[in-house]
């Protein structure tokens, strides 16, 4: 089975000092019967402490801040992960409170939608057939293409606009199977070089797990129209993007910011994969005063 390099590039920057940023990162991939992390290192810039905990949602979070001024906050972090294809095990049931959380679909203004496709699905099928068929619906009738959404697109405007990326086709098999009562969670992590070619390859990625009762998770990823096999690394989960954000903040000043996200993914063979992305910031764009005063500074 595979073995595969990642480095994955955060670099937030802004256009005049900032003081007292706390930040919240999810890069740390999952150890798992399937999925062996061999090595990670995480190297922030202004070399700052990192705390750790596990979330609601069962994923390992580092919390670090930066109090003294700075414009820029680099998160740089190298994996060497070992990936198996998922196998078939027994599982115990997941507690109920964590099913509802995953069963419940987003309350959206398209929802009749979502009822008229899947009134086609054969309901009458075993699970695995239902969330085949709505897997491929999302890959037959939503295009995927770059750059026409960001992670602040709703589901509404997915519905529209009839295309988006991978994170976007998430979400719309996401709200399909929920709308079944079929329960699911929403996949962050990477996909990797194969031989065939796949889309979203060498970048950040997202897919859905679903849960097949007494099996437990099973990845199934609607932009490639495949079950999740060996390409896959995860690095959370959690209901949407939302609980699975690489990185999160916040920050004292009179700044503007831009996000850039680099990832390499190289396979045991040489072959590397490059994505670099300028990722859209909303925000209120702030007259930056040419001379910061030095209160600013001070606590």
């Amino acid at each position: 089975m595979p073995t595969y390099t990642i480095q994955h590039i955060t670099e937030y920057n802004y256009d005049a000092p900032i003081i007292d940023s706390v930040n919240m990162i999810k890069v740390y991939p999952y150890q798992s019967d399937d999925q062996n992390v061999i090595n990670q290192e995480v190297f922030i810039s202004h070399d700052p402490i990192i705390s750790f905990f596990i979330d609601y949602w069962g994923n390992r979070v580092g919390v670090f801040s930066i109090t003294e001024p700075h414009q820029t906050i680099k998160i740089d972090s190298r994996i060497k992960i070992h990936k198996e294809a998922p196998s078939i095990k027994l599982m115990k049931a997941i507690p109920k409170i964590i099913k509802l959380d995953y069963t419940l679909p987003e309350v959206i203004e398209s929802q009749e939608i979502i009822l008229k496709i899947i009134q086609d699905a054969p309901l009458k099928e075993h699970k695995r057939v239902i969330v085949e068929w709505c897997n491929q619906y999302v890959y037959h009738n939503f295009k995927y293409e770059k750059g026409i959404t960001d992670a602040y697109t709703t589901l509404d405007d997915i519905l529209k606009l009839g295309k988006g990326v991978c994170q976007d086709l998430a979400h719309v098999l996401i709200q399909m199977l929920r709308t079944l009562g079929i329960t699911c969670r929403y996949v962050s992590g990477y996909i990797c070089p194969n031989k065939n070619g796949m889309r979203g390859q060498g970048a950040t990625h997202a897919w859905v797990e679903v849960w097949l009762d007494e099996y437990g998770w099973f990845g199934i990823d609607p932009t490639n129209n495949m079950w999740v096999l060996d390409t896959h690394i995860k690095l959370s989960s959690g209901r949407n993007f939302k609980d699975c954000s690489p990185m999160k903040g916040t920050f004292k000043g009179i700044a503007n910011q831009s996000l850039s996200v680099y990832v390499s993914v190289g396979y045991e063979d040489g072959h590397v994969i490059e994505d670099t992305n300028d990722v859209v910031m909303h925000q209120e764009r702030v007259l930056v005063p040419a001379i910061i005063p030095k209160k600013y500074y001070e606590q």
